[in-house]
């Protein structure tokens, strides 16, 4: 790792290094994407990290934080000075200024990632960036919720599991078949795939611990999975799923968020992320409505951009 020169005054502890892999909570920042350049910030006090964020740079000099995953951008401490954000956003800014990089873009993580991303949303609008995208992410949050929900809602769904003659469980990942056939069973029903297998494939092998695949099952046949993954130590992410169009399995994606409620309770994690619900550019109602039964909150993930 190193790090690089600039011109900011010691005394702001500002940093920028020429590395990913610096070993953060939310892993994807720590995998590269090959052929880009990285950059990571930080602000430190009595050496600990305040405020980070990290940034990949194409080879036009466009930055992104963070290409291939669900969001990037800032990282704060709970209770962060707005002052010390707004400096350390426009020391970031001015940074890849200088470098010659043209632009950046980050997506925001949602409010239950980090706590302060109402607090950058609304500094970046005030510093003249341009909003680009929302999405709205709708979550189960609690660990405490997530276990009372599992009492009250356990009882019935085993037992419509029996009367199904269907059965779910969830395993860590030993091979990619499952990839294959939910992109055919998605394709079936003309839904459109933009995941980069080889990049997700990069990303389990690296982090096998954090990635689980759920499986709905009637006797030795799959009917449907959901890939889920521990972003964070302390939330799971509905990441993809698929259910075979051609096998009958009424109540398949209940049962499934079932099983994935039992996975958080056993991974211990403070909430569930159930994702985005979108049709091109308007929302999916339909989606958002299953998703508000297994849901108690809901919060936006924002892409901004700055032109330099």
């Amino acid at each position: 790792m190193k790090a690089l020169k600039n011109d900011i005054p010691d005394s702001l502890r500002f940093q920028a290094f020429e590395s990913v892999q610096l070993a953060k909570d939310y892993f994807l920042a720590n995998i590269p994407v090959s052929g880009l350049q990285y950059l990571h910030f930080e602000d430190q006090k009595k050496g600990k990290v305040k405020i980070w964020i990290t940034v990949a740079i194409t080879p036009d000099q466009h930055a992104v934080s963070l290409p291939n995953s669900p969001f990037g951008g800032f990282w704060c401490e709970k209770g962060l000075n707005s002052t010390a954000l707004e400096t350390f956003i426009e020391l970031v800014t001015g940074h890849l200024k200088a470098k010659g990089v043209k632009s950046l873009t980050i997506v925001q993580a949602p409010k239950n990632y980090e706590s302060n991303s109402d607090l950058v949303n609304y500094l970046l609008f005030k510093l003249g960036w341009n909003l680009k995208n929302v999405l709205s992410h709708q979550f189960y949050s609690g660990s405490k919720k997530i276990e009372k929900y599992l009492l009250a809602e356990g009882p019935r769904t085993r037992k419509k599991l029996k009367a199904s003659g269907l059965t779910t469980s969830h395993h860590s990942i030993s091979n990619f078949d499952f990839l294959k056939k939910i992109k055919a069973w998605n394709s079936q029903k003309g839904y459109k795939s933009s995941i980069n297998e080889d990049y997700l494939v990069q990303q389990v092998s690296s982090y096998p611990e954090r990635y689980f695949l759920l499986k709905l099952e009637r006797g030795d046949q799959v009917l449907g999975f959901v890939l889920a993954v521990l972003l964070t130590s302390n939330s799971i992410y509905y990441f993809l799923s698929g259910l075979d169009p051609s096998k009958e399995s009424k109540g398949g994606g209940d049962f499934l968020l079932f099983e994935l409620f039992l996975l958080a309770k056993e991974q211990k994690v403070d909430f569930i992320d159930l994702g985005s619900s979108d049709v091109g550019d308007r929302a999916n109602h339909s989606l958002m409505f299953f998703k508000a039964r297994f849901s108690n909150d809901i919060s936006n993930k924002m892409s901004w951009r700055k032109e330099f």
